[in-house]
């Protein structure tokens, strides 16, 4: 069992910028086509993350042409170049499942407030 713990511990990633629940974010994640690579920018907001340690997952929902896409990404995955915060969010649930519901200006979710202080503090 601690080979496999091991092995899972060199494969996870700490370069992944933290991001919560209920974040605006923008995922640059490469893609393959032929023998040619590119980075393509899904931007949208986290609405839950699953499982833990390297078979971590979040999954991010936007809005295209009127309709909900939701994407999961593996958090430790190779092809995601970066994650971008655009808009923390303030959210009370760990799961925003509900916001597939919603429509309109019903499915926004407010943006955390941080003063300059706390900013200069952390630094």
């Amino acid at each position: 069992m601690d080979l496999i713990q091991t092995i899972e511990e060199s494969q996870k990633r700490a370069d992944i910028e933290s991001f919560k629940v209920g974040d605006t974010v923008k995922v640059y994640f490469k893609i393959v086509e032929g023998k040619t690579e590119r980075i393509q920018v899904y931007e949208g907001l986290v609405i839950c993350f699953k499982n833990s340690g390297v078979r971590r997952t979040f999954t991010v929902r936007k809005n295209s042409y009127g309709v909900g896409v939701e994407r999961i990404f593996p958090v430790n995955s190779p092809r995601i170049a970066k994650v971008e915060l655009v808009r923390p969010g303030k959210v009370r649930r760990s799961k925003l499942y509900y916001i597939r519901d919603k429509v309109g200006k019903a499915a926004k979710i407010k943006e955390l407030i941080i003063k300059k202080s706390d900013i200069q503090a952390a630094k």
